[in-house]
């Protein structure tokens, strides 16, 4: 589970409901370090299942299971591929331990099958990291957490066509809990995060093709653990997070990026404030939030969608396996997959909008 790891406790205004204004109230900030290991310690006890479940369509806003990953991870990435397959990378398969191992690994799930197959590992493994499809096909992996308290900025690319990874340019800022998403106009948009020195991070950064990396706006809220997901109308949303303005530290204000002017601005507000979820765009435009955490023990199996037209949520059907730390990834069908999760191995399913 990707989270800040303040090594000690230190006392906080936090803002009633998430409101800007009125009545604050004081309280400890967990100490997430000592924490860690007891919600994710049943990650390395669920089995792998063996057999194939061949994806279906199932009804609308509903939840079918699909065939585990080779090795279970939490906090890896996983990135739709042109030829359609989705490609899943690092991430730990022991965060019950201390301090966890980073996984170089990486594998192909195959819709048509509901299978995985292993393709070749990165250079540096690696978790809390992200990964994004550049308009040329290949995909980039970039930033993470080494081990614990050792972060990298360092990025790869891997190439579907080869099946293999290269070096490419760096972070301007070293920083872990970030999120990561490509603009209409080529370039990655690197956000949030908690940075390598302590403390949130508001900077964000833009990465050419090229390699060449620049600073755009800061976001309003300074965040980590928050995700990013580009629009239809080329604007970004973030979404949830942890914040030192939302109710016990979760963000409960999302923001919209206008890459044409470089600022944020605010839009709705999520139902359930969360963090270590997933935000993917369907094909009718909505976004898809699964699970995560709240300041309630436990993973979240509830699921809401986001209007950008209206700026509003509303609730969907609930996911069959809580989790937390997976990812989401859009099929060409139009179905999600989520995978993996700190607290569920291998297991993966598939929303139907």
């Amino acid at each position: 589970m990707k989270a800040l790891r303040p090594t000690q406790s230190t006392t906080l205004h936090f803002n009633i409901k998430g409101k800007r204004k009125g009545a604050t109230i004081r309280v400890k900030e967990h100490n997430f370090r000592r924490i860690r290991p007891l919600v994710v310690a049943g990650l390395l006890a669920v089995s792998v299942v063996t057999s194939t479940v061949v994806p279906a369509h199932g009804s609308s806003g509903t939840w079918t299971r699909t065939g585990s990953l080779n090795v279970a991870r939490g906090e890896e990435t996983a990135t739709l591929l042109p030829n359609g397959q989705v490609l899943v990378v690092g991430g730990s398969a022991n965060l019950a331990y201390w301090p966890p191992a980073a996984l170089a690994s990486a594998e192909l799930y195959n819709p048509s099958t509901g299978t995985w197959t292993t393709t070749a590992s990165l250079k540096t493994g690696r978790y809390s990291h992200m990964a994004v499809l550049l308009p040329n096909g290949k995909v980039l992996v970039v930033g993470g957490e080494i081990t614990s308290g050792a972060y990298t900025p360092s990025a790869e690319l891997y190439d579907p066509s080869t099946g293999k990874w290269t070096t490419t340019g760096s972070l301007i800022v070293t920083r872990y809990g970030f999120e990561a998403t490509s603009l209409q106009n080529g370039k990655v948009l690197v956000a949030g995060g908690n940075a390598a020195t302590g403390g949130l991070l508001a900077e964000a950064e833009l990465y050419a093709p090229s390699g060449k990396r620049t600073t755009t706006g800061s976001l309003n809220d300074a965040r980590a653990l928050n995700t990013l997901t580009l629009l239809s109308n080329g604007q970004v949303l973030v979404a949830g997070g942890n914040d030192a303005n939302g109710f016990h530290g979760y963000a409960s204000i999302e923001e919209l990026y206008d890459p044409s002017t470089g600022k944020w601005t605010f839009t709705g507000s999520m139902k359930i404030s969360r963090l270590y979820h997933t935000a993917t765009l369907l094909a009718n435009g909505e976004v898809l939030v699964a699970g995560g955490r709240t300041y309630a023990p436990g993973p979240l199996a509830e699921a809401e969608l986001y209007n950008p037209s209206t700026g509003a949520w509303t609730t969907t059907g609930s996911m069959n396996t809580a989790r937390a730390g997976h990812t989401g990834t859009l099929l060409q069908n139009g179905q999600v997959l989520v995978a993996g999760g700190d607290s569920t191995g291998t297991s993966a399913e598939l929303y139907t909008p």
